[in-house]
């Protein structure tokens, strides 16, 4: 790799920390460990070809431009961590998995059935998970958690906000957003 090649690498890799809180080839292979699973596996969950695949985590590709594959990735972040916290089996992740794979992604905005209750309102779940994901599409958890750290002793309940949303489980924000509902 020449320099200029180097130098775009490094540029694409600091692209990828701004947008995705880490590396795309960081970001991957934690999925991959965390979830017992191959580059062509990943790949197809995700609904990117291996090609395409191998250049973001390599550098040669910055930005992942389909949004439903950015929102398939931040799902199985989500399933990692309750893979690595105990609170899924490695059976019940190969079902979730496929799930993901099938999800085709959309935003609470978004006027499609699959965001909604039969009330045609966003579930509370879907309105939570759309928080977390923009929060964390802002920065990496622990970017999150030091900024409550910072912000709790003059505004503990935008730090609380952060903690729950930023860097918690979708189940203790759920609780969170139901509690502060009137």
């Amino acid at each position: 790799m020449d320099a200029a090649q180097q130098e775009a690498t490094a540029r694409a890799r600091e692209l990828q920390r701004n947008w995705y809180g880490e590396p795309l080839g960081a970001l991957f292979r934690k999925l991959i460990d965390d979830l017992g699973l191959n580059q062509a596996r990943l790949a197809a969950v995700l609904g990117l070809s291996a090609p395409m695949l191998s250049q973001l985590m390599s550098g040669q590709r910055a930005k992942i431009g389909n949004p439903a594959v950015v929102q398939r990735v931040q799902l199985l972040q989500e399933l990692a961590s309750q893979v690595v916290d105990g609170s899924v089996s490695a059976a019940e992740a190969t079902e979730r998995m496929e799930e993901i794979k099938k999800s085709q992604g959309g935003s609470v905005l978004s006027n499609t059935t699959q965001t909604t209750s039969g009330s045609g309102a966003p579930t509370v779940k879907r309105v939570v998970r759309e928080i977390q994901s923009l929060l964390r599409s802002v920065a990496a958890a622990g970017d999150i958690i030091d900024a409550a750290d910072t912000l709790a002793p003059s505004h503990p309940e935008l730090a609380e906000f952060l903690r729950v949303y930023g860097a918690g489980r979708t189940a203790d924000a759920v609780a969170h957003y139901q509690s502060h509902q009137s």
